[in-house]
């Protein structure tokens, strides 16, 4: 078993000086896979009060159980956005520094997530006759917990931290079934209707009041290459959705220049790479349908 196992490692000693570029040897830490889900809980623990504890805190304990929370969060998040920043630099600098400012930055805009995210829950309560409160629908419905978290994401994303706001999204993708990335800028008053396999691409711009359902995807057409055939990176490759747009199951939008016009419907199972004007309906035409009475169809039974 030891000669087996010794062997073994001698491969894999091997591979890593191979195989290169899925190495991370002698090299500066990477931002923290296991202090992300930490991270996430407790920036949702900020953001809805009382919603994730065992019971719910007295009013006079909220100012020391806040402070707490900020101080841990803040703690954690400079760690892993000082290494997210140095990840990416060619040069050292003052990384600790640089991440205080960040997510000083960051956390003084915490109010005002909340502030959009109540209008999420306005949204999701008003969009769906199942819901009976506004406490189910963030207990429950796992798209409160996409949107918030892309939300807090994307502050990130907008003070150029790389890498950890899409490990933050991944992480409630990984939970929810719902990938949102950071860069995507949406507005208020946003509801996802089961949300499993909702898809929104980087360089999306969403209005306020728009509505998507499962199996959404608001993607890219195609990728732009240079010379070498590299993907150009940075480009507007993501569809716009206006105002008051609601898109159903399964549709599929592409392309950074097509534009969902304001107060249209994209109706179940539609594949659109061009723009459409506002208030337009947009529907594939019902096939057609064959009903059969299964007890007519029913094979003779064998007989032995």
């Amino acid at each position: 078993m030891a000669c087996e196992q010794d062997q073994i490692v001698l491969n894999l000693l091997r591979s890593y000086e191979e195989v290169g570029g899925i190495n991370r040897i002698d090299g500066i830490n990477l931002p923290s896979k296991r202090a992300i889900p930490v991270i996430c809980t407790d920036l949702l623990e900020l953001l809805f009060p009382g919603f994730l504890d065992e019971e719910a805190p007295k009013s006079s304990e909220v100012e020391t159980l806040t402070r707490d929370r900020v101080s841990r969060v803040m703690e954690r998040l400079e760690t892993e956005v000082a290494r997210s920043i140095r990840c990416q630099k060619s040069e050292t600098g003052p990384d600790a520094c640089m991440a205080h400012e960040i997510v000083v930055r960051f956390m003084g805009r915490l109010p005002e997530v909340r502030a959009v995210l109540r209008t999420d829950v306005v949204a999701a309560y008003e969009g769906d006759p199942a819901a009976m409160c506004y406490e189910e629908i963030i207990l429950a419905y796992p798209a409160m917990e996409a949107i918030a978290i892309q939300r807090v994401a994307h502050l990130l994303y907008g003070e150029k931290v790389p890498i950890l706001p899409r490990m933050m999204t991944e992480w409630a993708h990984m939970r929810t079934g719902i990938d949102i990335h950071p860069g995507a800028v949406i507005g208020s008053h946003f509801f996802i209707d089961h949300g499993t396999g909702v898809v929104i691409g980087e360089t999306c711009h969403i209005g306020d009041h728009v509505k998507l359902y499962h199996g959404v995807t608001l993607g890219a057409r195609s990728f732009a290459k240079d010379d070498q055939g590299h993907v150009i990176k940075g480009t507007k490759r993501h569809p716009n959705v206006e105002d008051g747009v609601t898109i159903y199951p399964n549709a599929t939008v592409l392309g950074g220049d097509t534009t969902i016009g304001e107060g249209s419907t994209i109706g179940g199972n539609v594949f659109l790479m061009h723009s459409v004007p506002p208030f337009s309906l947009v529907a594939i035409e019902d096939p057609d349908h064959k009903i059969l009475d299964k007890r007519a169809h029913k094979p003779a039974k064998a007989t032995a």
